[in-house]
């Protein structure tokens, strides 16, 4: 079978751009959309893709070559497959060559050049989550969009997350379905700006720009995976399974975002949970290479391996347990087997790990709350009228953050070696909302700066759209505390699970009226059952009980909270 030439497609308005990789050689047998080749230039790193399947011939360059858009680059011999397609291919590589010439006469900036009046609708930031399903597709083609409206909800295994429009304008092309799962960084459609843009044959000329740069990078996203299992089918077995330990370790963004590295090198960090900031590329210049990935990751996960031993078998549940048997329940009556909720599978499998691998002690104290819910019994009507849900958790959750910034070691966490505690300046506290799906934990920002109205305000707010599925990614993370009320429920007290990596939580029991001695008399107080769990290999017995009496306190005088 003839061969046919594989050429540089439209890259934009980069010309004479250096080739940093060669993926490729003679003989190799590639897919369609496979990265061929890498480019950098000074703005940004490019990768060509094949056109076709098929096997390549011959390579025309090599690593330091300069190429521009039309130039031939190999030589490949189309598969048996994508024969009937080649002379589509040929005609479409001819468009390309004009309007690359077309490009180049017109002298434009790669700044003008993206000034085009509709743009690619990405996936922003979602945290950690990777992968994602859209439960729910908001808008379609034509329709009018505001800055912020929501245009697709997100669902995760801890939350619901909305994708917002980045500006107001109309939507030209929704590309992603209900099903379908996306992770930061993806396409989910395109839209026009509503403050307008070119016009007349210049307007035409700037969407068959963004055309083709919106297919550059859908096709450049389609050929990363083929190049991650083609240069790495070891992945699998490398990557951790499932569940939290699916991220190595906690990326540093910033040092991700200037790492010397391809996009397809950066999303096979990315499905890792490999920080490209902490390795050393073996590439030219320093480039971190998909082989670097790999030999940093079985080099994290001998260590986890060795320190953990056998403490993940993925049916023993982690910590060199014997896996619970499966028992026919069946043989001794009726029986339904109803599946567990994501939440609640995810929240089972946070809540083991974390008992297997924290050494649990639980502090148990009484706090008299009886001038406490006197005061709040009298403000009760009024921080009604202001839009105020004054409960009696936003005074622990005042009392708890000053008991963070009184004992600095409860605001810490300790590090991966257990040799470090990193004292946290801030203080972000999470609280237990049961929800119908399971129990999160939406965290309440900067307790330490906020009176007790505007704690009452953020708990109300957070914990409303928690039991709705509204919560949001970023209401999830960078807690330093917990705490867990069971006060509308009952019970005189109970042994809370720190959530990892902190290094307390906070339980709390129903209130009741007891007699207490008081200047040779019994009175009755109003007492609150306080259950504090904590890691001991960072606070000890008495380190426990100091923080149990300072909240014990706190609680009952208010005015302590203000020295």
């Amino acid at each position: 079978m003839a061969t046919q030439p594989v050429k540089v497609p439209d890259i934009g308005d980069f010309d004479s751009v250096e080739i940093i990789e060669v993926l490729i050689s003679a003989g190799d047998t590639v897919e369609a959309e496979q990265p061929l080749l890498t480019l950098e230039s000074d703005k940004a790193t490019l990768e060509v893709p094949a056109p076709h399947a098929g096997t390549i011939a011959e390579v025309k360059v090599q690593e330091g070559d300069k190429v521009s858009e039309g130039d031939v680059i190999a030589d490949m011999t189309l598969a048996d497959d994508a024969g009937d397609d080649e002379a589509t291919a040929d005609e479409s590589n001819g468009r390309g060559a004009e309007a690359g010439e077309a490009s180049s006469a017109s002298s434009k900036s790669l700044d003008d050049a993206g000034e085009s009046e509709s743009q690619p609708i990405k996936v922003p930031d979602i945290g950690d989550f990777d992968s994602v399903e859209v439960i729910e597709v908001l808008v379609g083609k034509g329709d009018e969009v505001e800055a912020e409206q929501a245009l697709i909800t997100l669902e995760s295994d801890k939350a619901t997350l909305e994708v917002p429009a980045p500006a107001a304008g109309r939507i030209v092309e929704m590309s992603v379905t209900e099903g379908a799962t996306v992770s930061e960084g993806d396409v989910i459609g395109r839209m026009e700006l509503a403050d307008g843009g070119a016009s007349g044959p210049k307007q035409k000329t700037g969407d068959s720009k963004q055309d083709k740069s919106d297919q550059s990078q859908e096709k450049q996203t389609v050929a990363e995976k083929p190049a991650s299992q083609n240069k790495a089918p070891s992945q699998s077995q490398t990557a951790p399974a499932s569940g939290d330990s699916s991220k190595l370790e906690k990326v540093d963004e910033a040092a991700f975002t200037t790492a010397h590295a391809s996009p397809s090198v950066r999303r096979f960090a990315r499905q890792l949970g490999a920080d490209l900031g902490r390795i050393q590329g073996s590439g030219r210049k320093g480039r971190i290479l998909e082989e670097d990935i790999q030999n940093y990751v079985k080099r994290s996960l001998e260590t986890v391996q060795g320190d953990r031993a056998s403490g993940d078998r993925a049916s023993g549940g982690g910590g060199g347990l014997p896996a619970q048997p499966d028992t026919d329940f069946s043989q001794f009556g009726d029986t339904e087997t109803v599946e567990l909720s994501r939440i609640r599978k995810r929240s089972a499998q946070a809540v083991h790990k974390n008992w297997l691998l924290i050494p649990h002690v639980t502090q148990f104290e009484s706090a008299d709350i009886t001038e406490m819910e006197q005061f709040r019994q009298a403000n009760k009507e009024q921080a009604k009228a202001d839009g105020v849900k004054l409960t009696p958790l936003a005074f622990l959750l005042k009392a708890s953050a000053a008991a963070l910034k009184a004992f600095p070691d409860l605001n810490s966490s300790l590090t991966a070696d257990c040799e470090h505690l990193v004292h946290k300046h801030y203080v972000n506290i999470a609280v237990a909302v049961d929800t119908p799906n399971g129990l999160l934990m939406p965290v309440i920002k900067d307790v330490d700066q906020k009176g007790i109205y505007a704690i009452a305000r953020d708990l109300d707010d957070v914990s409303s759209r928690a039991r709705e599925g509204k919560i949001k990614s970023d209401d999830m993370q960078g807690a330093c505390f917990s705490i867990s009320s069971l006060g509308g429920v009952g019970g005189q007290a109970f042994t809370p699970i720190v959530n990892s990596p902190e290094v307390g939580i906070l339980g709390v029991s129903k209130h009741s009226w007891q007699p207490v001695w008081q200047g040779g008399e019994f009175v009755p107080r109003l007492l609150l059952p306080l259950s504090f769990s904590y890691d001991h290999r960072v606070i000890d017995g008495a380190e426990a009980a100091r923080i149990t009496n300072f909240i014990s306190r706190s609680l009952g005088d208010l005015r302590t909270l203000l020295l």
